[in-house]
């Protein structure tokens, strides 16, 4: 199902195939299949490709400044902490997202995918498999875009390249196929998002030698990654040293 959904993810790229209504036939009836609502959906994640590694204006899993963290995240961070924590964002974090816009850039009002589908539906229609594809989204696109060593940038620094390659590749294994390798050619896909899913392998052997160090990648096993970027990636905070830059900020944990 989770493969499912990255085929309907292609379609709102428009990724898919040359003509935009077999996108969006193929996209909403897939979507639909998993109960994600594909045309509002579609427009906030083009917001986020546009505007990604922005502290103003991305979507979804911009980082708190320490700051505007909240009192009970430091409590948290411990072993008992991190595994709740995780688990919460596993499982409910896209439904919450979807119905709630929880963890989503702020807007004036009530913001919701699903508005005007009905909530009381929606909730009544989610069960476990859904769940399960739920947790690997949030999973992917938490990697995706969280690690030690990625920057991000207020708008005195950033700009749309930088911001694309500030995305890291994980390696899921035998899951990459399934998930028809939006896993592990994540840097291509920012960089070239129209670009139909099954020539992204190509175009990330390509890339590589070109973007050198500017390449992220992180071979750790997912299950060990996402508790450490839980546990190292809380706040994010300005760059320091002689050559730092007052608009670039790095992922910090230490109070």
């Amino acid at each position: 199902m989770t493969g499912v959904w990255v085929i309907a993810h292609e379609c709102g790229h428009h990724a898919f195939s040359d003509y935009q209504w077999v996108d969006d036939t193929v996209g909403l009836i897939l979507h639909s299949a998993v109960l994600v609502p594909y045309f509002s959906w579609k427009y906030s994640h083009c917001r986020h490709h546009s505007n990604t590694g922005s502290l103003e204006r991305d979507e979804v899993f911009v980082p708190k400044k320490r700051g505007s963290i909240r009192w009970w995240v430091k409590y948290l961070n411990n072993p008992l902490g991190l595994f709740f924590s995780v688990t919460i964002k596993l499982t409910l974090g896209w439904p919450l997202y979807l119905m709630f816009n929880v963890a989503g850039r702020p807007y004036d009002g009530f913001a919701c995918h699903y508005n005007p589908y009905g909530l009381a539906w929606v909730v009544c229609a989610y069960g476990v498999p859904l769940l399960i594809v739920n947790a690997f989204l949030v999973m992917i696109t938490y990697l995706q875009h969280t690690h030690p060593a990625l920057p991000h940038y207020d708008s005195s620094e950033w700009d749309w390249l930088r911001g694309a390659l500030a995305t890291v590749v994980r390696d899921y294994g035998i899951l990459n196929e399934v998930f028809h390798n939006i896993t592990d050619t994540h840097v291509a896909r920012h960089l070239f998002s129209t670009m139909p899913h099954y020539y992204a392998m190509e175009a990330t052997r390509a890339i590589k030698p070109l973007l050198g160090e500017y390449y992220s990648f992180d071979g750790a096993p997912v299950y060990k990654a996402i508790f450490r970027e839980a546990k190292e990636c809380i706040f994010v905070e300005p760059d320091e040293g002689e050559q730092s830059s007052k608009g670039v900020f790095w992922f910090r944990n230490k109070f």
